[in-house]
C-alpha cells in the first residue's frame, strides 16, 4: 500500500512540476499580444443574391479578431442591386472593412 501511495504521490509531483513550469515558461516567453500583419486581406466575393452574406461577414469578423491589422474586403463579383445594397450596409457597419467592385480588386505581384 505504500508503494501505491508513494507512487501516486511522485505522479502528482511530477504533474504540478510540469505545469509550473509550463506557466512560467509562458509568462516569460509572452510578447505582449499578437503581432500586427499589415496587409491582410480576409476577402469575400460575393456573387448573385449572396443568401449567406451576414453569416459569411459574421464569421469573417471572427477570424479577423484572430488576427490583428486584417482588412475584411467584399469583392462584389456580380452582386444584385439588393444584395449590393446589403453588402455596402455591412461594410460600413464594420469595422476595417470594404467593399470594391472584383474590377478594382487585384493582388500586385
Amino acid at each position: 500500500m505504500a508503494l501505491l501511495q508513494d507512487g501516486l504521490i511522485s505522479f502528482f509531483a511530477a504533474v504540478g512540476l510540469t505545469a509550473t513550469v509550463w506557466l512560467v515558461a509562458g509568462a516569460v516567453l509572452h510578447t505582449g499580444g499578437r503581432p500586427a500583419v499589415p496587409g491582410l486581406l480576409l476577402v469575400l466575393p460575393l456573387r448573385g443574391e449572396a443568401l449567406a452574406m451576414e453569416a459569411d461577414v459574421r464569421e469573417l469578423r471572427r477570424v479577423q479578431g484572430t488576427l490583428p491589422g486584417a482588412k475584411i474586403v467584399l469583392a462584389d463579383c456580380g452582386l444584385t442591386e439588393e444584395a449590393r445594397n446589403m453588402a455596402r450596409y455591412l461594410a460600413d457597419r464594420e469595422e476595417n472593412a470594404e467593399l470594391v467592385s472584383a474590377g478594382e480588386f487585384h493582388l500586385g505581384n
